[in-house]
């Protein structure tokens, strides 16, 4: 499974979760408007590792821009490229994130302890889980963006006062098996350091570390 078919796939449910417009696909990377503060614009790199060439490309092209942009690079190689965009110009930022996978149809559904309740709702293309707890107030919650086979979890969050009860686990549980009913067969999603732990130990993968670097505009 190659970077640029997983980044695909992945964007597909991040768009639907994050609502953003279909990518520019070129030179070697998709190319998003944000329109975020301090994140005008995002580039995703297809192939660093198999094409150096392209990401250096997409880095100096990143360098260059007049809005700020973010360059994010999966990769088997993350010192490399990090060094690479630096090279260029760039700023790279400090932590890492991880692109990860797994089959869904074995995912652990894990119940929220009691007195915690949790919700689904389905809305056209995206899934939402809610954990409530026993005054009404949200604990914990997380999307799943449904692209073909494919589900992409996204924004898993947990109150602070509600961490460490099994609730980022529970919220997992519950989108993967609302993805199923709709026939998603496999999870694809983003993870950041903490993220990756937690799917860890829900049986997920890790296919790809993942560089972020930004330009002047965006660090400044």
């Amino acid at each position: 499974m190659g970077s640029d078919d997983l980044v695909r796939r992945w964007q597909r449910g991040w768009s639907a979760c994050r609502g953003w417009a279909a990518p520019e696909d070129a030179r070697g990377g998709l190319h998003f408007r944000l329109g975020l503060p301090g994140r005008e614009r995002e580039v995703f790199a297809l192939a660093a590792d198999d094409d150096p060439a392209s990401v250096r490309a997409l880095a100096r092209e990143v360098a260059g821009h007049g809005e700020s942009t973010w360059l994010t690079a999966p990769t088997n190689r993350p010192d490399e490229v990090a060094g690479v965009l630096a090279a260029e110009g760039l700023v790279v930022r400090p932590v890492r994130e991880f692109l990860m996978t797994r089959p869904l149809a074995d995912h652990p559904v894990r119940p929220a302890p009691a007195p915690y309740r949790v919700t689904s709702v389905v809305d056209d293309d995206v899934v939402r889980v809610e954990v409530w707890d026993g005054s009404g107030d949200l604990a914990a919650s997380g999307l799943a963006g449904l692209a073909g086979a494919d589900a992409v979890p996204d924004r898993i969050e947990t109150a602070g006062a509600h961490r460490r009860r099994g609730l980022g686990a529970a919220v997992m549980g519950a989108l993967a098996a609302a993805a199923v009913e709709r026939g998603a067969r496999t999870g694809v999603l983003l993870a950041s350091p903490d993220g990756e732990r937690l799917y860890t130990a829900l049986g997920w993968t890790t296919r790809w570390s993942v560089v972020m670097a930004v330009n002047s505009r965006s660090a400044s």
